[in-house]
């Protein structure tokens, strides 16, 4: 071990005692659902983008933005499926604010539809922005279609469980 890497210690045990750390800066850190978003949305990815992410003017790209809005609109569908999913159609791809780097993007979605073989999702992203005075925004929303598919790429049935019909947590259309 290098000498620099050594942990301090203290007298008597050898280690040290995390201080303990105040509840108000335990919330502060925590990140909360924004205002207005659907009941039924689930965070399924957060990230913060870097500057290899910008375009020439300095925002970040639109197509790192949609790539990773196809990453997190499969989050669901491939747990429903219980396999793989494929991308086959953006219903709707909405830009409402540019983002920056820096911004922690969360990603909620929200099933909209699951057909025989297909699955239609929601994605929203919100931007939680400037650190020292915190603000939430939405920047993105979109409609995307994935289809199940087999080990050979070819669409198969999405089986349904049928107590989430039961719960409502999503509806099916045959």
């Amino acid at each position: 071990m290098h000498e620099n890497l050594k942990r301090p210690e203290t007298p008597g045990d050898g280690h040290s005692t995390p201080a303990a750390v105040p509840a108000s800066v335990i919330e502060r850190s925590r990140l909360k659902a924004p205002a207005g978003l659907h009941p039924d949305a689930s965070l399924v990815l957060r990230m913060m983008p870097m500057p290899a992410d910008t375009n020439p003017i300095g925002g970040i790209f639109g197509g790192w933005i949609m790539a990773q809005v196809d990453i997190a609109g499969a989050v669901q569908p491939v747990r429903i499926a219980r396999g793989r999913v494929t991308t086959v159609a953006v219903n709707h791809f909405t830009f409402k604010q540019p983002v920056s780097v820096g911004d922690l993007l969360s990603f909620y979605s929200r099933i909209e539809r699951i057909g025989t073989t297909s699955i239609t999702v929601h994605v929203e992203v919100y931007a939680e922005r400037n650190p020292a005075t915190p603000e939430v925004v939405k920047v993105t929303e979109a409609s995307l279609t994935y289809v199940a598919i087999d080990a050979d790429g070819r669409p198969r049935a999405v089986v349904v469980d049928l107590g989430a019909d039961a719960r409502g947590e999503a509806a099916r259309d045959d």
